[in-house]
C-alpha cells in the first residue's frame, strides 16, 4: 500500500460535512446489523462457551433446531438502535479528527499512520456508548433459552440494563469489560479506516485513476470488505476477552474474571492460544459483507446528501 492516500479529498470543518458523516454512518450502521447479526450471535456463543469441539456450522444447526430461525436476531433491537448511533459517531468523529490532522499537515493528505490515528481516536470516542450497548447485546445473545423452556433471564434490552445496574451498578456492571472495549475500539477502528483508505488508494493507483470517485461501486465495497477482514484479524483476541467478561456472572461466587488481566491469564492457562481465536470463523465470514455493506451505504448516502 502507498504511504499516502492521494485520492482522498481534504475535508472542511463545516457542519455540513460532519452532518453528512453522521447521517451516512447511521445508515451504514443499520445495514451492518441487518447483514451481520446472525454471524455475530454465533461468534459470541463460540467465544463465551469455551468448547473447542463445537464448530460454527454445528452451533448454527443447534441454534436453528433448539431456538428457531428468529433466534439469530436475538438481542438485535439494541444493536439496531445502538450500532446506528455507534457507526454514526465513528464516522463523525473520524471526520473531526481527520480534519484537525489535515490542518496540522497544512491540508496535505494523511499518511496511513495518520489515518490509523484518526480512526483510533474515533473508536475511543465511540467506546463510551458502544461498551454498554455491546454488553447488553451479549447478555441477550448468551442467556439460556430453548423451545422447550422458553423462560429467559432478561425480557428485553431495558430489563437487561436495569438488572445489570441493580446487580453491579453502572461502572462495574454496565461498563464491565470497558478496558477490553477501549483496546478493541481504539486499535480495531484505527485499522479499519486506515485499511479502507489504503485499499482505495492502491486500487486507484493500480488502475491509473485520479481519485476514489472514479472507482466503481463494487470496488469501493470490496475495499470496505477487505478493511473489515483486517479489523477482525488484528483485534479478535481482545474481542474474545471482552465477550467473556461481558457474559460473566455477578457476585463473588458467580464471577470468574475479576478484571481484564485475569481474563487474559485464565484464557491462556485454560485454553491456550486457540482460546483467543474462538469464533474467528464467523467473525471473518461476517466481516466481508458487513464492512463492504457499511462503506458502500455510507458512500452512497454521503454522495446523495448535497
Amino acid at each position: 500500500m502507498s504511504s499516502t492516500v492521494e485520492d482522498s479529498p481534504a475535508y472542511t470543518s463545516g457542519w455540513r460535512d460532519t452532518a453528512k458523516d453522521l447521517v451516512a454512518g447511521a445508515a451504514g450502521g443499520v445495514a451492518q446489523v441487518i447483514i451481520g447479526q446472525p454471524f455475530d450471535l454465533v461468534k459470541v456463543r463460540l467465544q463465551t462457551q469455551g468448547n473447542t469441539n463445537i464448530t460454527a456450522l454445528s452451533l448454527t444447526q443447534q441454534i436453528w433446531k433448539r431456538e428457531g430461525p428468529l433466534s439469530f436476531y436475538k438481542g438485535s433491537l439494541v444493536p439496531l438502535l445502538g450500532v446506528g448511533a455507534c457507526v454514526s459517531i465513528q464516522f463523525g468523529a473520524f471526520h473531526f479528527f481527520r480534519h484537525h490532522i489535515e490542518q496540522h499537515n497544512h491540508q496535505q493528505k494523511l499518511t496511513l499512520s495518520q489515518y490509523y490515528l484518526a480512526g483510533s481516536l474515533a473508536g475511543l470516542t465511540n467506546s463510551i456508548i458502544s461498551g454498554p450497548i455491546e454488553h447488553i447485546r451479549i447478555r441477550l445473545q448468551t442467556q439460556p433459552h430453548s423451545a422447550s423452556s422458553p423462560s429467559v433471564l432478561y425480557t428485553g434490552p431495558l430489563d437487561c440494563a436495569r438488572k445489570i445496574i441493580s446487580q453491579a451498578g453502572i461502572f462495574r456492571g454496565l461498563y464491565r469489560g470497558q478496558v477490553a472495549t477501549l483496546i478493541r475500539e481504539g486499535h480495531g477502528i484505527g485499522v479499519w479506516f486506515a485499511s479502507y483508505e489504503g485499499f482505495l488508494s492502491l486500487a486507484a493507483e493500480k488502475q491509473g485513476k485520479k481519485g476514489r470517485d472514479e472507482l466503481p461501486s463494487w470496488q469501493i465495497a470490496l475495499c470496505g470488505g477487505l478493511a473489515g477482514e483486517m479489523l477482525w484479524l488484528l483485534s479478535h483476541p481482545v474481542d474474545v476477552i471482552k465477550s467473556k467478561m461481558q457474559s460473566d456472572g455477578f457476585g463473588d461466587r458467580q464471577q470468574r474474571y475479576k478484571g481484564f488481566r485475569e481474563a487474559v491469564r485464565m484464557t491462556w492457562v485454560g485454553e491456550g492460544v486457540a482460546g483467543f481465536f474462538f469464533g474467528i470463523g464467523p467473525a471473518l465470514a461476517r466481516a466481508m459483507p458487513v464492512s463492504a455493506g457499511t462503506f458502500a451505504v455510507v458512500e452512497v448516502v454521503r454522495k446523495g446528501l448535497v
